[in-house]
């Protein structure tokens, strides 16, 4: 029989490693949201609207998730229900097309600095709801560093950003849906799996985007469609950035919690960046590459203070 101590070192163990793996999670999350950039970009380069895109990819993904998941279509109650219909506003629709409809009103760089506010507007939403899990210090002194490298990222060779304030609203509001995402998903995490979570989302993510796509002055022809490029990139976005991406994130909100999880989504403008430069050739300036470190900084210094303050007041008498 294992002994006490021995118990517990197995029992630490076995938490660190699913922590690490939900951490690894999370980065390959926002790795391939990064890149799904360029796809987006491509997508709409071949005539296809935000709208049908965001479509498209949630389309494909929730068909393999109906495949692998179809047992349980309803929640134990209308409350949960309403709880998922609230997710697949906040983390589908509502986020991804206010997001593209913002870039067609301001400039890009204006949107993605805003968009990856949420971290931070999710770390205060999260410390003003429980007090049990209210920020620690170095959490928001890390957050606010690698903020400033997101505008270094962004702004550096960019020149300075006009204000268009319809188009900075929207992402604002983009910013504040994923942020309520992140929140709301926890609520649910308890109850029911991953893949329920996430199908459920996907389900009324498109359900409540359709109203969007009957808005839209024009579609894309049906040919487009015919296009290996169009599909190849649809496919990546939906069962790569969609299906594994949610699933992983959605696992990782719900052991490392909200707050350390959208902490990770600063890392897409690295990814961004990067894909940006090898893909389409985009130049990166030397203020690139210091916003780069400062957000790989920002995240180390609020997760690991954070952790080594915890240590000492652990081993306090």
């Amino acid at each position: 029989m294992l002994s006490i101590n021995e118990n517990s070192a197995s029992m630490r163990t076995l938490n660190r490693r699913t922590a690490l793996a939900a951490n690894a999670g999370m980065l390959f999350t926002c790795v391939v949201w990064g890149v799904s950039f360029v796809s987006t970009k491509v997508l709409s380069n071949h005539g296809l609207s935000p709208v049908e895109i965001y479509l498209c990819r949630f389309i494909l993904a929730y068909l393999v998730l109906l495949a692998v998941s179809h047992r349980y279509f309803r929640s134990y109650s209308w409350r949960d229900e309403v709880l998922f219909l609230l997710l697949g506003l906040s983390g589908g629709s509502i986020y991804f097309i206010t997001e593209n409809i913002a870039v067609t009103k301001t400039a890009v760089a204006n949107v993605s600095l805003i968009t990856t506010l949420s971290p931070l507007i999710t770390t205060f939403l999260v410390g003003a709801l429980y007090r049990s899990e209210r920020p620690g210090r170095w959490v928001v002194i890390g957050s606010l560093i690698a903020l400033c490298g997101v505008v270094m990222v962004v702004f550096g060779d960019a020149g300075s950003a006009e204000l268009h304030p319809a188009g900075d609203l929207l992402a604002l509001g983009a910013a504040i849906s994923f942020s309520i995402y992140s929140i709301l998903i926890k609520k649910v995490n308890a109850t029911y799996s991953t893949w329920f979570i996430t199908r459920k989302t996907f389900f009324y993510g498109i359900i409540t985007a359709l109203p969007f796509l009957v808005m839209e002055p024009q579609h894309a022809p049906l040919e487009t469609y015919a296009s290996a490029e169009v599909w190849g990139n649809l496919l990546f976005l939906g069962l790569v950035c969609s299906f594994l991406a949610y699933m992983f994130m959605a696992k990782a909100i719900t052991i490392i919690g909200p707050v350390k999880a959208s902490n990770f989504l600063y890392i897409q403008p690295i990814v961004t960046l990067f894909a940006g430069w090898f893909i389409v050739n985009e130049r990166v300036g030397w203020t690139g590459w210091v916003g780069c470190m400062m957000i790989i900084g920002g995240l180390w210094l609020g997760e690991e203070l954070t952790r080594r303050f915890s240590k000492k007041i652990e081993s306090l008498p």
